[in-house]
């Protein structure tokens, strides 16, 4: 469900006819090309299984065609994309046809007349051709994409290729590697591309420079080479990680003695915005809270004047899957100090747990749930698959040798499995959180271990029917909401029995608003309010994408009909909230959502201290980290942000980031912007 800020993906959006621009039908994946016998086959593959194939050739003419087919979780991509190459080597034309979940994925891309035009799904324009550029499609196929870019990038004399629509990318090689066994054996070579999002995009090639495979937990690689996925996972993660040392000693900054923030607006104890006030910082933890007038300054310590400013407790994601070592400096400079990971590739969580531990990566604090899920067409991508009682039983146990602070359990995951398996997680002290397997509702779920569920339409499917409660595990999940959520009457049963359960058992709700705000309102083209501040400070593709729109709603509904199930859904989480269920703020994005995900909670009747609250004390407390951090209490570690502005009446404030403080250890957030890829601050 999450948006990456990486624009060569799979995912493509609603299309236009390239002739007309008006709405056209998707072609059908019978209509798309036929891969020949001697194609090159690629998987689309994750610690959860296989979840796609992709298959390129080349036509007599010199056209290079893939054809791609993935289902993640129901959500399903049928691409066939067709690319032909000028004298200079780059692409002259390219056209996209099938569908997506947010529809037809009809883009054309073309050179004439030293001149380039495009239409995508979001877009359409056209700009001289004077000299080489290489088109970043919107969507399209992944391999001839990424495979056309990289090797552009290898055989260019800089290792640089100019960008359409805009942009400049660069290339840089990392390592290498030996995968296979036996004639299967062969080397192959890692390679960073910058430029295109806000953060390094690995690739492999062959040692000539050919495209391999691009994996980030989840990977494309070729079908013989699916056994090496972890090994390229690792061997990239650890060459990416040589990187983070740097960060660390550049952006860190220890204090020599006390820290006094003064007359500043403090929002404390988890509660309340208080004027004028002193905090002081000191070896780490908050030593002092209360009225500027009384509060004195230690003798030596560094002042920093909060007029005009407010001091938060460091913000937290409830539901952010870190991406890599970059993802850390990009959520420091947001405010974000603190991080539920509900489910990751666990080898590489682990991996950056041990180097933040040495010191080696800025990081935020990152609580960690392992993910559990059954096997079936709809497993989820990085899950740990467990195919018995015993093995769901067994991975909980070693989610908790790894360090983790919660289970996370999926679509497809047994339902006579989870009393056992949550039972065992409770016993050892873990968290018990997640999607609802299909055919339970969440009372179920509830009785059988939940402490938490994630996602609001989780909630929403105690009042869906049985013909979507049963395949809930699929696309299901959000076109039963979307269809069915207008007649859902809150204040009645099921939903007042299960909110009434849910506040008298303090069973959290992770919401994800702002998630199903991108699945449900915008059209392709729209601009998110959850990504207009940040437009003109990231890479044009990455910016590019933030008009990416909603899923297609299905036959029978509107884009009215799933803006009104949005609707519903707002208000369940406000009714929630008015019901005393706790409330944890998280994005299932890429983190700069965070501060949208608490509009979106101010809108649904929160004031703007409750909302504030959801991404501070309250996930501090639901992984039981609040008795040392969460809010300006004396005692606690000291994770605080300074923000420009007084958030108590506009909570979008938030976005405006001056310092950050974590564990007593001072950032500026504006150098930590220039790390993470930020041009410059965000615009309110």
């Amino acid at each position: 469900m999450r948006k990456l800020l990486m624009t060569t993906a799979i995912i493509a959006g609603l299309g236009w006819s390239a002739a007309t621009g008006v709405m056209a039908a998707p072609v059908p994946a019978e209509s798309l090309a036929k891969p020949p016998a001697d194609a090159r086959a690629y998987v689309i593959a994750s610690t959860g299984g296989v979840h796609g194939q992709i298959y390129t050739w080349t036509l007599a003419d010199g056209t290079l065609m893939e054809r791609a087919s993935m289902n993640l979780r129901g959500q399903k991509f049928e691409l066939e994309q067709a690319s032909t190459f000028g004298a200079d080597h780059m692409p002259s034309s390219l056209t996209v046809r099938g569908f997506t979940p947010n529809g037809d994925a009809a883009e054309t891309f073309a050179i004439g007349h030293a001149t380039a035009i495009w239409k995508s799904q979001v877009d359409a324009g056209e700009a001289a051709y004077t000299k080489p550029k290489l088109y970043v499609a919107a969507g399209g196929a992944f391999v001839s994409n990424f495979a056309m870019l990289t090797e552009a990038l290898i055989a260019s004399p800089s290792h640089s290729v100019d960008l359409l629509p805009g942009g400049k990318a660069t290339i840089e090689k990392l390592t290498e590697l030996q995968i296979g066994q036996g004639t299967t054996k062969r080397t192959v070579v890692c390679w960073a591309i910058n430029g295109l999002s806000n953060s390094a995009a690995p690739v492999w090639t062959t040692p000539d420079g050919k495209f391999f495979a691009a994996v980030q937990g989840m990977g494309v690689l070729p079908t013989d080479s699916v056994d090496s996925l972890a090994a390229l996972n690792k061997a990239q993660d650890d060459s990416l990680a040589a990187r983070s040392p740097a960060l660390v000693k550049a952006l860190l900054q220890t204090p020599k003695g006390p820290v006094a923030f003064t007359h500043v607006r403090a929002f404390i104890d988890g509660q309340r915005f208080a004027e004028d006030e002193t905090v002081i910082v000191d070896k780490g933890v908050i030593s002092a809270v209360g009225p500027s007038a009384s509060t004195p300054v230690p003798k030596g310590a560094q002042v920093i004047d909060g007029k005009g400013k407010t001091l938060s407790p460091g913000l937290w994601d409830s539901h952010m899957h870190v991406g890599d070592d970059s993802t850390g400096p990009m959520l420091l400079s947001l405010g974000v100090t603190s991080v539920r990971d509900p489910g990751n590739d666990d080898a590489l969580t682990v991996a950056r747990a041990e180097r933040r531990a040495k010191g080696d990566l800025l990081s935020p604090h990152v609580y960690a749930s392992s993910l559990i899920d059954g096997k079936g067409p709809n497993t989820a991508q990085v899950a740990n698959v467990a195919t018995s009682q015993d093995e769901a039983i067994a991975l909980v146990r070693k989610a908790k040798a790894e360090g983790m602070v919660g289970v996370k359990f999926y679509g497809t995951f047994n339902p006579a499995w989870l009393p056992a398996a949550a039972a065992e997680a409770h016993k050892l002290g873990l968290h018990v959180h997640g999607h609802i397997p299909a055919t339970m509702r969440p009372a179920q779920a509830i009785d059988a271990g939940y402490d938490e569920i994630t996602h609001i339409n989780f909630v929403l499917m105690q009042a869906m029917p049985d013909e979507v409660v049963n395949v809930s595990n699929g696309i299901a999940r959000f076109e039963g909401p979307g269809r069915f959520a207008k007649g859902v009457d809150l204040n009645a049963d099921p939903m007042k029995s299960l909110i009434a359960t849910m506040a008298r058992k303090q069973t959290a709700s992770d919401p994800t608003l702002v998630t199903f705000e991108s699945l449900y309102v915008p059209e392709n083209g729209d601009l998110s309010p959850a990504y207009a501040p940040y437009v003109g400070t990231l890479p044009p593709a990455v910016e590019r994408g933030f008009r990416q729109g909603g899923f297609s709603p299905p036959a029978g509904l509107t884009r009215a009909d799933y803006r009104e199930a949005f609707g519903k859904l707002k208000s369940l989480a406000g009714a929630l909230h008015k019901a005393g269920v706790p409330i944890v703020a998280g994005t299932d994005g890429s983190g700069l959502e965070i501060v949208r995900e608490l509009e979106l909670y101010v809108e649904a009747g929160f004031t703007p201290a409750e909302a504030l609250a959801a991404a501070t004390l309250a996930p501090a407390r639901n992984v039981g980290a609040d008795k040392t951090t969460g809010s300006i209490a004396v005692g606690k570690v000291a994770d605080l942000v300074l923000v420009e502005g007084d958030p108590s009446k506009q909570i979008g404030a938030l976005r405006n980031t001056r310092m950050v403080v974590m564990d007593g250890k001072l950032m500026d957030a504006d150098a930590l912007r220039t790390a993470a890829g930020f041009s410059g601050r965000p615009k309110l």
